[in-house]
């Protein structure tokens, strides 16, 4: 019962949010203030990026590229399923939920203070990446690799050294500066490829070391709670739609939406998966790599087998999505626009609003009215779809 109470509480309580801000306007509020101040770090600190990319050289490109690909959608793809099929489910499932938050906030301070990005040019921007691309098209502050770095390196950490329970004032001195040493190449990294300026890199430095401390501080219960509690699945599926309403509107559209999104519904799944297949497949007794239970081959047999299975999922689940959206909406008349993964739904249209279709690619909210006042409510999107499935497409 004590369960239900806390579980109708927290649902309530992020509804009573969406219901204030929307009535208070207090995105637009927040961005009034924080946004001319960012802005002018972002200007002033042009000179910095430029000094610094005074030294480019074809290696620093490379490299600091190829470290931008850590906490990128194609790391995540292959580095969370590694940690399930290594044994260490807790971390995994863990790691996963933390990454998930770190989107989901870091995105919502994007899109709530809407900073550009340092101007290009001056600035040489470097996208090496399809993945680089997209995230070029998103907002600056905080910078999300440096931001998911620092929970991703911490936590890591903190599981490692907790797991093999080291008392070695060296051994742990070496892991907390193997982590600094990360997050400083990534954040600097960041600057020499023109992403983002040195504000931005604060604001994740800042924003990430404060949802670190937190999730150090509740990991142990929300773990407890998808693993033995009551109405799991419900409240989660609860608790994900519910984000979509949170998830402030930007001042001008960005994919952010469709990552947090996809992201969301990657975390349902496995929640869900994980609730229900707990004891068979999930608990702590599992054979662990480096064990005479789970040796490298069997380890490097179920990569092989996993990893294209993955990655047939993910194909299938969009093609599943474009293949329903058009189906619902000329079925049931319902208006749905899409952002990039269909870029018509609807009809056939003239120029003009293929067009407007084209710049409102990101589109992903409609506007209803609380007391009239406007208040953003995503749209049916394919996004939406995988989140509702269960799959999701990170």
């Amino acid at each position: 019962m004590e369960s239900v109470v806390w579980q109708g509480l927290a649902l309530s309580g992020i509804f009573s949010w969406i219901v204030i801000t929307c009535y208070f306007d207090v995105t637009k509020k927040i961005r009034s203030l924080l946004q001319p101040w960012v802005s002018h770090h972002v200007v002033s600190g042009t000179s910095i990026i430029l000094k610094i990319q005074k030294h480019q050289h074809k290696f620093l490109d490379a490299l600091f590229s190829g470290l931008s690909c850590i906490v990128s959608v194609p790391f995540y793809t292959a580095f969370l399923p590694l940690l399930f099929w290594s044994g260490h489910g807790k971390l995994a499932r863990q790691m996963t939920l933390l990454m998930a938050l770190c989107d989901y906030l870091g995105n919502c301070i994007k899109d709530v203070v809407s900073a550009p990005r340092p101007n290009c040019p001056p600035v040489r921007r470097i996208t090496a990446t399809k993945d680089e691309e997209e995230n070029a098209l998103e907002y600056g502050l905080p910078s999300s690799h440096t931001l998911n770095t620092v929970c991703l390196s911490g936590f890591l950490v903190c599981y490692v050294l907790s797991y093999t329970q080291c008392e070695d004032a060296f051994v742990k001195l070496g892991a907390v500066t193997l982590a600094c040493l990360l997050v400083g190449f990534i954040g600097f990294g960041r600057i020499y490829l023109g992403m983002h300026s040195l504000i931005d890199i604060i604001g994740g430095l800042v924003f990430g070391f404060m949802i670190l401390a937190i999730w150090l501080t509740v990991h142990e219960y929300v773990d407890a709670f998808i693993v033995s509690g009551q109405n799991v699945t419900s409240f989660w599926a609860a608790l994900s739609f519910l984000l979509l309403f949170a998830y402030p509107t930007p001042e001008f559209p960005t994919p952010s939406f469709e990552y947090h999104t996809a992201f969301d519904g990657v975390v349902f799944g496995i929640v869900t998966g994980i609730q229900q297949t707990y004891h068979q497949f999930h608990h702590e007794a599992v054979p662990r790599i480096f064990t005479s239970q789970l040796t490298i081959p069997t380890f490097l047999g179920r990569m092989l087998v996993g990893i294209p299975t993955i990655l047939i999922v993910k194909f299938c689940s969009k093609a599943l999505a474009k293949w329903i959206l058009p189906v619902v909406s000329n079925t049931l008349g319902i208006p749905i626009k899409s952002t990039s993964y269909i870029p018509m739904l609807n009809g056939s249209a003239t120029d003009k609003k293929s067009s407007e279709i084209k710049q409102s690619s990101y589109i992903h909210k409609m506007p209803c009215v609380v007391r009239g006042r406007s208040c953003p409510l995503p749209l049916l999107s394919p996004e939406v779809v995988m989140l509702l499935l269960g799959i999701g497409s990170t």
